[in-house]
């Protein structure tokens, strides 16, 4: 596949994809709101783009790496947007949604931008970052298949191991559910560590037991040194997984589901963020349940 490729958001997911596409000898034209991200990109070997025209103009594939479905949206539609930038070229362009998103407000987005002639995936990752960063990632690929196909390559280079799950919006259901399961996981192990330091064990040795009995998961391995040694250097951040959270949580309500266990994670985030932790690793859940004692209540 020829030409540069877009990338709109150059956080720790979007440099992610940046680094894997140049690996694989793609040119990457990005833009973000931040300079040092920016600049960061250009130490990686590629280019930064002075708006969105430059790279709605000049990329055929385009990779949205922003947080939210509202800020897609406003890139994709807002007067000198994307679409606007696209021209008589709109056929030609595909968008790819990374983002984990309200399923439905993406659903009706990717409908908008089908009349405008624009080809929208829904291809958002299971996996941190640095999963990402090193191939480890499932991307969950949702859409048009000829779209599809026809950035295969792109896919390839950032996503080595994929799963199709259906048309466009199926990709972010997926990826709720699974980060549904994934945070009960994450905070399972962290109040486990914390239960299990207080019953005096040394933690290390512990991790490793657990890893070798009926209770491993792979958070074990993604988050449990995170955990032990109280390194909380963001691979994945609170705000994001709150985000998230909320989103599944609103949609469980659309559905009619209660969701006793995902609504303490969530009381748990929101207490990480009251302490002014929102910017690091999730993996510091393990530092709220250490502050929680029977005595304070």
């Amino acid at each position: 596949m020829s030409g540069k490729i877009g990338i709109i958001g150059l956080g720790l997911m979007g440099s992610a994809f940046a680094r894997r596409l140049i690996d694989a000898n793609f040119e990457v034209l990005g833009i973000d709101i931040s300079a040092d991200r920016c600049e960061a990109l250009r130490e990686t070997g590629g280019s930064v783009a002075g708006s969105l025209s430059e790279i709605g103009e000049n990329c055929d594939v385009i990779l949205m790496a922003v947080m939210t479905i509202a800020q897609v949206e406003e890139v994709m539609e807002q007067e000198g947007g994307l679409i606007d930038s696209f021209g008589s070229k709109a056929s030609d362009k595909v968008v790819l949604s990374t983002i984990t998103a309200e399923p439905d407000v993406l659903e009706k987005l990717a409908g908008r931008v089908a009349e405008k002639g624009v080809q929208f995936l829904d291809t958002p990752v299971s996996g941190t970052s640095l999963q990402v960063q090193n191939g480890d990632g499932l991307g969950l690929i949702a859409g048009n298949k000829e779209a599809i196909e026809k950035v295969q390559p792109v896919l390839d280079a950032i996503y080595p191991r994929q799963s199709f799950t259906g048309p466009a919006g199926t990709g972010t259901k997926t990826k709720l559910a699974i980060n549904h399961i994934l945070g009960l996981n994450r905070v399972g192990l962290a109040e486990g560590l914390v239960f299990a330091d207080r019953l005096g064990l040394d933690l290390e040795n512990f991790l490793e037991i657990a890893k070798a009995s009926a209770a491993y998961s792979q958070i074990m391995d993604i988050k449990g040194q995170k955990m032990v040694q109280r390194d909380f250097t963001t691979v994945g951040k609170v705000v994001q997984h709150l985000k998230d959270f909320r989103i599944i949580r609103k949609q469980a309500e659309m559905h009619d589901q209660q969701l006793p266990m995902a609504s303490t994670l969530i009381s748990l985030l929101e207490a990480c963020e009251e302490h002014g932790d929102g910017d690091k690793d999730n993996s510091i859940t393990f530092e709220e349940i250490r502050r929680r004692r029977v005595s304070d209540s």
